[in-house]
């Protein structure tokens, strides 16, 4: 894990005062870890970076696809986010993958990239479009692992329009999902709600 001073200890190596290190945390100009206490601590990679020795950044990339029929989307995925990754110096300490909709929340890959970023092993995440980390959310996550001291590179910026039928596929699930607890699930009526969204796609 990495190690994280105190915001004395990160002040005094930075020559400045507890204020002005506070100020530039929520100026955004100081990435900081909050304890579940409330109190700020800085990176180590922080304090060398302020002080013109920035460590490098431990990168962690992430792919997905629904199904197993786009693996080769998946392999490029992973092969454009690798160049990125080179491109700009980074370390990549994983490269993990998922077959799985994005409306699910216990893939493994995703499980196994929380762990990483929970324990402080990464610095960024690496990732090709949004909804490849999560259909829904997207803030929550990012919020989330900035408080670990890890951010999220958006590589390839919006969702490609050749996308379209997983959108369906996630869209199907969810009207599936509510027209369920709706008319009681796995009730007939709710197959032909499902039934009737996927037609009207199709």
């Amino acid at each position: 894990m990495k190690h994280l001073y105190r915001i004395g200890q990160a002040a005094k190596l930075l020559g400045v005062s507890t204020t002005t290190l506070r100020r530039w945390i929520y100026a955004g100009k100081v990435k900081a870890v909050r304890t579940q206490g409330g109190h700020f601590r800085i990176p180590e990679s922080e304090v060398k970076r302020l002080l013109g020795g920035a460590e490098e950044v431990r990168a962690a990339i992430y792919a997905r696809v629904s199904s197993r029929d786009q693996l080769d989307d998946l392999d490029r995925q992973v092969e454009r986010l690798q160049d990125y990754c080179s491109a700009r110096g980074y370390r990549v300490v994983a490269t993990i993958t998922d077959v799985a909709s994005g409306l699910n929340e216990n893939r493994r890959g995703l499980n196994r990239l929380f762990k990483l970023v929970v324990s402080g092993e990464v610095d960024a995440v690496v990732i090709a479009y949004r909804d490849r980390l999560t259909r829904f959310g997207f803030r929550y996550l990012e919020r989330l692992f900035r408080g670990y001291g890890a951010r999220i590179d958006v590589v390839l910026g919006e969702t490609p329009r050749d996308a379209r039928q997983e959108l369906v596929e996630d869209l199907i699930s969810i009207v599936t999902s509510f027209a369920g607890r709706l008319y009681e699930m796995r009730s007939r009526r709710a197959r032909e709600v499902a039934k009737a969204v996927r037609e009207l796609f199709s």
